[in-house]
């Protein structure tokens, strides 16, 4: 339960720092994404969360 807690806050500090330094471009990163194919946005999130579960499971194995 910690490391949800955990990730869910370093999520949430990433996003409000991008947010907060450059909120342009976060409107123009978003109407990008918007204007993609739904397929295309699909593999990418796809990516994202192998990606994500692969830098977890390194985490937890290498002993953080």
């Amino acid at each position: 339960m910690t490391l949800l807690l955990l990730a869910i806050g370093l999520v949430l500090s990433v996003e409000g720092l991008a947010l907060a330094l450059a909120p342009t471009r976060m409107e123009e990163l978003l109407a990008r994404f918007a204007a993609m194919p739904q397929d295309q946005r699909r593999v990418l999130g796809l990516g994202a969360l192998a990606l994500g579960v692969v830098l977890v499971w390194l985490a937890r194995h290498l002993g953080a």
